[in-house]
């Protein structure tokens, strides 16, 4: 495939709101209404169109660099996601896990760095303007000084910032604890973390903007944030790289997953139609995993029954985006047969037989393949035969379609192109710079660098420092972003 289909900007960045509003445990519309409210804040403030366009961008992204430090935040929190509901609800119990917790400011501030970095970069990828880009690049620092990453103050950061930053909480705290308490916490969160003028020039209209919102539709909530991306295109490689980022071990898969589908389909003989919606339902088939704490992902034996529930709603979350966004809805309803199975035994539906239709056979075929060969942090990767085999006696159980299992290990070796990789980063990497950046995407140490490649661990250092420096940022989630958009992994 030697053309990645385009996306409209406007739907990567619904896509991209409901992927991040999953990871921080919010209802699906949350970031959408925080555009709403910080346009109508931006408008009574005097901003012009351009700013406020800025301002419904910075909200819609607001959460995009959620899943990158979506392992950092489960290892301070225990759960990353129901921990980050708390943290935006400003719970007294959401900071309990770092009691007693050694050198947390640290993790934290480099939490923060990730998030930002992460975020600034999907706008920059999504080609907007460059002030959200230097929005989103700011949008945890306070005006007291005390945010982060860099604890900057006042005039230093964008006014954007702080309009984002107070719809966001008018919209969690009036949805939480209802109007009045979210006014007083606004109150108290005053020349804290936004102006206190700023404050004061909400509280009179809150009230009435949140009725106008909630008579809303769906439609014309999204119509009146996003017309001027409506003709703007970008990659649905972007969206399934950031997905990726949640952990570490799957960075790629997505786009592994689609290659294999988009391959079967071709043996297989189906039209360019069929072929292009199974690229990109493979691409996009893993969005409702924002939605499951890391620490359930990572878990190696078996799940308790409320873990199991969270991973049976991951296909339903990604059919529950396509109908949300509606552009991307044939190609999520694929998706979400990625774990279902030809006897019923699969998930999240339990349909079986005919019921699954052959593009829902090839995606789950596809996952599966792809799944088998890629180590895990509970066993090695597979060998192709071993793969090959195991898929084999799966479809001989009747759990896969055995002629499509036949066609995805058959097109194992062919190498596919994405309109990403065509964009190419050239020599920018040296051959061993880009063995160091593979190994780290996937979550790997210094130390394990080295071993892997046995080089001493300040080699390591030196290449990890000159990949930062050459690809412009300066953390591993970015540089994985960045290399997967230069089609250098």
């Amino acid at each position: 495939m030697t053309d990645s289909p385009a996306v409209r900007v406007c739907d990567a960045l619904r896509t991209l709101a409901f992927v991040g509003d999953l990871s921080m445990g919010q209802p699906t519309d949350h970031s959408m209404r925080t555009a709403w409210i910080a346009d109508r804040l931006a408008a009574l403030t005097g901003y012009g169109p351009f700013e406020r366009g800025v301002v419904r961008q910075a909200s819609l992204l607001r959460w995009s660099g959620c899943t990158a430090n979506a392992s950092g935040f489960a290892d301070l929190l225990g759960d990353d996601v129901s921990g980050r509901e708390a943290m935006l609800a400003m719970r007294p119990e959401w900071s309990t896990p770092f009691n007693g917790m050694r050198g947390v400011g640290a993790k934290v501030t480099l939490l923060t760095q990730i998030h930002c970095e992460v975020s600034g970069a999907v706008a920059r990828l999504l080609g907007l303007d460059a002030t959200t880009e230097e929005t989103l690049c700011h949008i945890l620092e306070t005006y007291d000084g005390n945010g982060m990453p860099n604890r900057l103050q006042g005039d230093r950061i964008p006014p954007s910032v702080f309009i984002v930053t107070l719809a966001g909480d008018l919209e969690v705290f009036s949805r939480v604890y209802g109007l009045e308490p979210a006014l007083a916490l606004i109150e108290q969160k005053a020349d804290g973390r936004y102006p206190a003028h700023l404050a004061r020039t909400i509280a009179p209209q809150a009230g009435q903007w949140l009725q106008a919102l909630a008579r809303e539709s769906p439609e014309e909530l999204e119509s009146g944030l996003l017309a001027e991306q409506m003709h703007m295109t970008t990659s649905a490689e972007l969206i399934a790289d950031i997905v990726d980022l949640k952990l570490p071990w799957m960075a790629g898969f997505s786009r592994q997953v689609a290659q294999a589908a988009f391959a079967c389909a071709a043996r297989l003989g189906l039209g360019a139609d069929t072929q292009a919606s199974l690229y990109r339902a493979g691409l996009l088939h893993g969005i409702g995993r924002a939605s499951v704490p890391n620490g359930i992902l990572n878990t190696a034996g078996p799940l308790s029954v409320s873990a199991w529930e969270k991973i049976r709603l991951v296909p339903y979350w990604t059919s529950r985006a396509g109908r949300q966004i509606g552009a991307f809805g044939p190609e999520t309803e694929i998706a979400a047969f990625a774990y279902e199975r030809l006897d019923g035994s699969g998930y999240f539906r339990g349909v079986s037989g005919r019921a699954i239709p052959v593009e829902g056979r090839i995606i789950a075929a596809a996952v599966a393949w792809v799944a088998l060969r890629s180590a895990r942090p509970w066993r090695p990767a597979m060998s192709v035969a071993e793969a090959a085999a195991h898929l084999a006696q799966e479809a001989a159980l009747g759990r896969f379609d055995p002629e499509i299992v036949r066609a995805v290990v058959a097109e194992s070796s062919k190498t596919m192109r994405s309109a990403f990789r065509e964009k190419g980063g050239g020599t920018l990497l040296s051959a061993r710079e880009t063995e160091v950046l593979r190994l780290i995407s996937q979550g790997a140490s210094n130390k394990e660098v080295a071993r892997a490649l046995e080089v001493s661990p300040s080699t390591v250092r030196t290449h990890v420092e000159s990949v930062f420096r050459k690809l412009g940022c300066s953390t591993r989630a970015a540089a994985t972003l960045k290399a997967s958009a230069l089609g250098l992994l």
